[in-house]
């Protein structure tokens, strides 16, 4: 019964882990930041009302002082430049500003490089051609600002490359994704040595995040569309920030164990679950931690799989999801702090909030099913 009311919630369940205001509301920042403010507004300070000053809604932050500015005077009609009063013309004493924040649509442009020839005016045998300049592709038919600006486009905001070529079509450049998509392939062969270097620091680094998720490849050669490849991320928890995608055809522990060679021996590695990192951590002699972020999910489909009418803050799941809630807030909000200050909060407030959490697991993994949700949670615990 457990098992189908969790099949039924996952097809037709909401799949959002928001929590409510009352459980710290760390998880539905938008929706609660959105419900709280205006739209962007000019920013006016203030409004005088029956002797009380009172601010305006809607203020927001201000403009990036380093962008450009474009001035824009608007002046009266030299018609009104006089006193109602008494007549006299009127002058200038400052003017009321207000900022917009105005974007340049792209702009296309052709470098043509001409490449001069010279030659002896006396023979036929002394021509000399200025040489081409480097490039990523040579003869290649972007520059490498264009380059980096699909790239960009590509792989930080996620625009497929046919939605690229449409948008430069529409400014004038007739150039099909085929080609793009060939530029970034020769893209990725040329960064390949800035790629290898920032992978051996990875594996250098004391503290390692790696999760793997599934990646349909539509087009691979003797795979079917539909079958099931992989992508797998890597970052450092400390030191320079490094992030590193991999893909390999399958999940297998062989797969997995060539993300992790040369790795520093001794180093941390925080993943899911998944039991081919238990080999891993074993092989390599590292310490294997799991993720506080995984197990809250566990916790959660337990309690999404009580009914509603059963719900109540006692409810054990709702206990532990309340409690890693706790950890998530002094987390956050210690993210902006010296590391000294950081590890004193752990060690006054959070050793507490687990030594909670450990106590609550031990108490009730006697009386919990193993297979069962709630087990499956205490378990990865």
């Amino acid at each position: 019964e457990e098992r189908l009311r969790a099949y039924r919630r996952e097809l037709f369940g909401a799949k959002s882990e928001a929590r409510d205001s009352d459980q710290l509301g760390l998880f539905n920042e938008a929706e609660v930041l959105g419900a709280n403010s205006a739209a962007a507004q000019e920013d006016t300070p203030e409004t005088t009302v029956a002797a009380q000053k009172r601010k305006k809604r809607g203020h927001r932050k201000p403009l990036d002082p380093n962008l450009p500015r474009e001035v824009v005077r608007h002046e009266l009609p030299e018609a009104e430049r006089f006193c109602t009063n008494d007549g006299h013309a009127l002058v200038e004493i400052g003017a009321e500003i207000s900022e917009q924040l105005d974007v340049i649509p792209e702009q296309l442009r052709v470098i043509q490089h001409q490449r001069v020839k010279y030659a002896c005016p006396c023979c036929d045998l002394g021509i000399k051609v200025t040489p081409a300049p480097p490039r990523i592709i040579a003869r290649g038919l972007f520059s490498e600002s264009a380059l980096a600006w699909i790239a960009t486009g590509k792989y930080q905001f996620g625009m497929p490359l046919y939605r690229q070529a449409g948008l430069l079509c529409r400014f004038g450049g007739d150039i099909s994704s085929n080609t793009i998509a060939a530029s970034m392939v020769r893209v990725g062969l040329a960064t390949q040595p800035v790629i290898n270097l920032m992978r051996d620091a990875l594996l250098e680094a004391e503290l390692i995040y790696c999760d793997e998720t599934t990646f349909q490849v539509l087009k691979e050669k003797g795979r079917k569309p539909q079958t099931k490849s992989y992508l797998w991320a890597q970052m450092t928890g400390s030191g320079v920030p490094i992030r590193c995608f991999s893909y390999t055809p399958g999940r297998g522990a062989k797969l997995a164990d060539k993300l992790f060679t040369s790795i520093r021996k001794g180093a941390v590695l925080v993943t899911d679950g998944y039991e081919p990192y238990n080999d891993i951590a074993q092989r390599y002699d590292l310490v294997h931690l799991g993720c506080w972020a995984h197990l809250r999910r566990y916790f959660i489909k337990a309690e999404d799989n009580v009914p509603k009418v059963a719900r109540s803050p006692d409810l054990l799941a709702t206990r532990f999801i309340t409690l890693i809630g706790k950890l998530f807030a002094a987390e956050a909000r210690s993210k902006k702090w010296k590391p000294e200050r950081r590890q004193r909060l752990r060690r006054r407030y959070s050793t507490h909030i687990l030594d909670a959490i450990y106590a609550l697991a031990l108490a009730q993994s006697p009386g919990i099913v193993p297979k069962s949700l709630l087990g499956k949670a205490l378990t990865y615990l």
